[in-house]
């Protein structure tokens, strides 16, 4: 009997910034300050006005070199954004005796104005990730620190695993050709990791890359082993890719 695998990709997109702080206590933080002579926050049952009054060159302005929002009504907001991730379907189908391979791959793009970019990460729900009821195939593990760079599973083992690909691709997962976390090479289907339910950083920017953004192609692989007898049934894995704006 064959195996189907489903992996179920869930998107979250969280934002994180260190701002400075005009002044703070143990009680409060205001973040930006003003001095001036009257403004204030009004509303009524047509309109909500925000103003302040006495402010002195206030507003956007900009040149080759710089971009500037000046005073604390103009504060600067970031944009972030993430693809929907649709999901993947990994194929072909693995015999419950004999072994076989199974892959499926899905793109992420990231768009930010943040001029300090931003950094994607990957984690998986459960661990082990891929699952059908009791059985289960086993997060890959690298036979050292860093990941393979080469899929190898055992003859009576069954892993599941997973490789970013991407121009924002961090060191990690980067190559020489043969060896991971060594060279500026992204070989293709290469260097490969095993998820878990901690967070793991694989990929980031640091400028922004408003309007076009930077897609990170995602790739997983199933695999058992030639004298590896793995239990039939339909194999899913649900993982979380995270943005955060730096």
């Amino acid at each position: 009997m064959n195996k189907i695998f489903l992996l179920l990709l869930v998107v979250l997109v969280s934002f994180e910034g260190v701002f400075a702080t005009s002044m703070t206590s143990s009680n409060y933080s205001i973040q930006i300050d003003s001095v001036n002579f009257g403004g204030g926050f009004g509303s009524s049952t047509n309109y909500v006005g925000e103003s302040t009054f006495g402010e002195v060159a206030t507003g956007p302005s900009s040149s080759t070199s710089y971009t500037i929002n000046a005073g604390y009504q103009q504060m600067d907001a970031t944009y972030l954004a993430i693809s929907t991730v649709s999901d993947v379907t990994l194929s072909p189908s693995i015999s419950a005796s004999g072994g076989g391979t199974a892959n499926g791959s899905t793109s992420v793009t990231v768009t930010t104005d943040n001029p300090t970019g931003y950094e994607l990460y990957i984690k998986a729900t459960s661990s082990p990730a891929l699952v059908s009821g009791a059985n289960f195939f086993s997060d890959y593990v690298p036979a050292g620190a860093n990941p393979d760079f080469s899929f190898t599973v055992g003859a009576a083992t069954s892993e599941f695993g997973f490789t970013p690909e991407g121009s924002d691709v961090v060191q990690k997962y980067l190559d020489n050709g043969s060896v991971c976390n060594t060279g500026l090479t992204d070989t293709t289907d290469s260097c490969w990791n095993g998820l878990s339910t901690s967070n793991e950083l694989i990929a980031t920017k640091t400028s922004d890359n408003y309007p076009s953004g930077s897609a990170t192609t995602l790739k997983f692989r199933a695999e058992s082993g030639a004298s590896n007898t793995q239990g039939a049934g339909s194999y899913t894995a649900t993982t979380t890719v995270t943005a955060v704006a730096i």
